[in-house]
């Protein structure tokens, strides 16, 4: 529905793909994978996305150094970690604005009514916007993967079953996953009524539909968070507890570091063990001979 233009930025647009290959891509994986264990452990919701994009970085580093980066689409990446966030926070102050103007007269009892059969729509929208952009980095990963191993020919770009793949698979994992971080994002940080979980979910799906329009790939959990923190402001900032929100910052300003760390560790323990292999196989060839 939105294209497979972040999915494209994954692939091409921040490490050159011709360096691609199973080992790199293993090893991000694997530092995205722990970065997100350790943060569901805590109930953190950080971004499995930005620690995906850690993770190729450390480990394209560990294999080629620095000259593979395009550091022009990584600074994108970086500056929308930045902007997500506020824009969320921006529009959810508005959404809530907006409302209580239009809803002025009307009694609590009402209002509940109303937004928690709008909440259903709204909650539909983000759905579609965190399948949008989130479900594209795993095309992307996939396509480079198949790109690098010369199975969709000479020109990148996303097999029609690895969208359907992917989508399906963000969707299940959903379902069934991460209620620590639900509970965080929908108690701790401050207390949502109808209207005002409406107007953040309204808030974070605008931020997202943005982003994935211009191939940018942000983290629903930064765009959601903000929002949450906007529409909280909007009955006075001391309605937002803010500790709960600078742990979910530090949270976030250590995932593509700790994620890329990770990466370019198992990158080197792989190496270690194919280097112990492959001198394995050519001294039995030497003693064959």
């Amino acid at each position: 529905f939105f294209g497979v233009h972040v999915a494209t930025t994954i692939g091409t647009g921040l490490i050159d793909p011709s360096i691609m290959n199973i080992q790199i891509i293993c090893s991000a994986l694997l530092g995205a994978i722990f970065w997100n264990i350790f943060t569901w452990y805590y109930g953190l919701p950080s971004s499995s996305s930005h620690a995906l994009i850690g993770g190729l970085i450390g480990a394209s580093i560990a294999y080629a150094g620095t000259h593979p980066l395009n550091w022009y689409g990584i600074a994108k990446v970086l500056s929308w970690i930045v902007i997500s966030p506020l824009l969320g926070m921006i529009m959810g102050m508005l959404f809530m604005v907006i409302t209580a103007r239009l809803f002025f007269y009307s009694t609590p009892h009402r209002i509940d009514g109303i937004f928690r059969k709008l909440q259903l729509l709204s909650s539909a929208f983000i759905s579609l916007g965190h399948g949008s952009n989130d479900a594209q980095k795993t095309m992307g990963i996939i396509a480079m993967l198949l790109f690098s191993s010369g199975l969709i020919g000479n020109h990148f770009y996303v097999p029609f079953w690895v969208v359907i793949l992917c989508n399906f698979v963000i969707a299940l994992g959903t379902c069934f996953g991460g209620w620590r971080i639900v509970k965080t994002m929908g108690m701790k940080i401050t207390k949502l009524k109808p209207v005002s979980g409406f107007c953040s979910d309204s808030a974070s799906a605008f931020t997202l539909a943005i982003a994935t329009l211009l191939g940018i790939p942000v983290s629903t959990t930064h765009t959601i968070t903000g929002a949450i923190v906007g529409v909280g402001s909007f009955n006075g900032f001391s309605a937002v507890r803010w500790g709960i929100a600078k742990n979910i910052v530090w949270a976030w300003i250590l995932t593509i570091p700790a994620s890329g760390c990770v990466a370019a560790i198992v990158w080197c323990i792989m190496e270690f063990f194919n280097s112990d292999i492959t001198l394995a196989i050519r001294l039995h060839s030497f003693v064959a001979v």
